[in-house]
């Protein structure tokens, strides 16, 4: 017999609004006054909701048990998996030296912070995120910024502000396939949409950045290289998104304005070069190294590239699930709770071990070890070490995915929708807000898109505004709430070495987002009731699907190219070290002949 969830178990709808985020409202107290670990906060915040529904929805304790444990799972594979990768990635890189080559490669292009960062936390960041997403590039970014000497909460904290920009089109557009399949709305309008919202954010993030670390005199000293690097993404940003669709915004945004920056430090400097307060202003002395010598230790992140881009590809992904995924259904609460719209709610595990992005980097890993010099014994180690490293942000990503999947099957999610939603024809102030509601509860903007998506698109044709701006509301509000969710903030908290110090780092980043989303939120009233006329044309999708056959042959004959391409770097990685190895041997023979 199923269980049918009730979203008003007061029969007082603001009642039930209060009961219903009281567990959030907790996170937000525990970490911001309590100032308590992230992980100790995230296990009492999933105990309280979980009263909560037993308690005053009257979920079944069963069900409960099965639905926390549904999301902690979700949160080991496939988030901490992508997070172990993507930390494992960088580790390999410390440990066999070839960072160091990185940190005097970034100090010769530019040693003033506020250019490493514009470089790293907003261009690179956002080129991760459009690759591989889910943690990763937060991971990666800040580890980097810890490396080449910034203070860990200011990387950390810079590392998740920057990564609002390019969240909605994060993993290959997958957050605006979810909310095209949720709403019925193409894909390519809820791109069209979010391309004409986020790219004012993303010209607008690098002076934001600049501002927030140095002041507003300082930022002016570098314009012009803000104004390229904001302009170029934005620019990128916005056209791939209208014009291509939401798969590679990201990717190409980031590499443009990466390009861009680099070409405009050729020819122009800041007259002063910045560092933090109290920072030495000659840390280290800078190195020269050779083009093969950057090329080998830019190498994981050059696999890493043409992995994930490869992963990324649909007949190649087909093709790695059709022997390389285990499907199974949650027994005991599949198909057991009926929502408030009278549908059962799927539980089903997708364990895509192969055509995981996590893969996809642990493969670029064991490509690069060699490459770099290191023996696959030494390899081991350091993912070991790397595990470890990460045991407490795998248990605050693991409760903290629990709670998500706990608050959405009892109700406490519907709950809180139907009370944004009663808001009227204010409702398209709130839509943002509700987007940035699920990203904090789940820490994904695909998640947050699954969840509210077609909450959006119905409201909104109630009140008779269009949908696709309500809808792709949810998915630019959304990348607001990622800087301040507490798996992205335990995430960061490891990548900056400052794990029980998460209460710190969200403290850093809540302001940021509060001025973030009101600014989104009177876009969206804009677009909806002054500038209807920029929101795109569509017809919606028809429910019916059409079954698609996987191309196997293609996805081979993908797999092979994407093969070649690696083998084939490596190769001329390997090869150009080698012969610069042994210029080096015969120049020190000659000169002690």
């Amino acid at each position: 017999m199923n269980w049918e969830q009730i979203n008003n178990p007061f029969n007082n709808i603001w009642l039930s609004i209060l009961m219903a985020i009281l567990p959030i409202l907790f996170i937000f107290w525990a970490l911001l006054i309590k100032k308590m670990k992230g992980y100790a906060a995230s296990v009492l915040a999933t105990a309280i909701a979980f009263f909560i529904a037993t308690a005053i929805y009257r979920m079944p304790v069963s069900l409960a048990i099965l639905s926390t444990f549904s999301g902690m799972l979700y949160g080991l594979f496939p988030i901490c998996w992508l997070i172990i990768a993507a930390l494992f990635l960088f580790n390999i890189t410390v440990k066999s030296g070839q960072f160091e080559v990185l940190k005097h490669f970034m100090a010769s292009i530019t040693s003033d912070r506020r250019l490493q960062a514009l470089l790293i936390a907003f261009s690179f960041g956002a080129f991760l995120e459009g690759t591989a997403g889910f943690g990763a590039p937060v991971a990666i970014t800040a580890a980097m910024l810890v490396g080449l000497g910034f203070n860990p909460l200011y990387a950390a904290g810079i590392c998740l502000i920057a990564n609002t920009a390019p969240v909605a089109f994060g993993s290959i557009g997958i957050p605006i396939i979810v909310a095209s399949k949720v709403s019925s709305i193409p894909e390519i309008s809820i791109s069209q949409m979010v391309g004409r919202t986020l790219p004012i954010l993303s010209a607008l993030l690098p002076f934001y950045l600049v501002v927030l670390m140095s002041g507003w005199r300082r930022a002016v000293e570098v314009f012009p290289a803000i104004l390229v690097s904001g302009i170029s993404f934005a620019l990128i940003q916005w056209s791939c998104s209208n014009f291509i669709g939401p798969g590679l915004p990201d990717i190409l945004a980031g590499i443009g304005s990466i390009i861009s920056l680099l070409i405009l430090l050729k020819y122009w400097k800041p007259k002063k070069i910045w560092r933090f307060a109290g920072e030495e202003m000659n840390l280290f002395k800078i190195d020269k190294f050779s083009r093969g010598r950057i090329i080998k230790a830019c190498s994981p992140f050059i696999f890493l590239t043409v992995m994930i881009v490869a992963w990324g590809i649909k007949p190649i992904k087909q093709l790695l699930d059709s022997f390389g995924e285990i499907q199974f259904l949650f027994r005991g609460i599949h198909n057991a709770i009926t929502d408030v719209n009278g549908k059962l709610i799927p539980h089903i595990f997708h364990f895509n071990y192969l055509s995981a992005a996590g893969t996809a980097i642990i493969i670029s890993c064991i490509i690069s070890i060699p490459v770099l010099g290191l023996t696959y014994k030494q390899g081991l180690r350091i993912f070991i070490s790397t595990i470890k490293d990460l045991k407490y942000p795998i248990v605050t990503i693991g409760a903290i995915l629990g709670f998500a999947s706990l608050l959405n099957d009892s109700g406490m999610v519907s709950t809180l929708a139907i009370g944004l939603a009663s808001t009227g024809y204010l409702f398209p102030f709130f839509a943002p807000i509700l987007g940035w509601l699920g990203v904090f509860i789940t820490g994904s903007d695909t998640s947050s898109n699954a969840l509210f998506g077609n909450l959006q698109a119905v409201t909104a044709k109630s009140i008779g505004v269009n949908p696709v701006i309500t809808v792709a509301a949810n998915a630019s509000g959304g990348v607001i709430g990622k800087m301040i969710s507490p798996s992205s903030i335990a995430v960061a908290a490891a990548a900056g070495n400052l794990v029980g110090k998460e209460s710190a780092l969200f403290r850093f980043t809540l302001k940021h987002s509060f001025i973030m989303l009101f600014f989104v939120c009177l876009i969206t009233v804009g677009q909806c009731y002054l500038f209807e006329w920029i929101a795109p044309k569509y017809s919606e999708i028809s429910s019916v699907e059409v079954a698609t056959t996987p191309n196997i042959m293609q996805g081979w004959i993908l797999l092979l190219v994407c093969a070649i391409i690696i083998i084939a770097l490596a190769f001329f990685i390997r090869r150009m070290n080698k012969r610069k190895s042994l210029q080096n041997v015969l120049e020190l023979v000659d000169e002690k002949l």
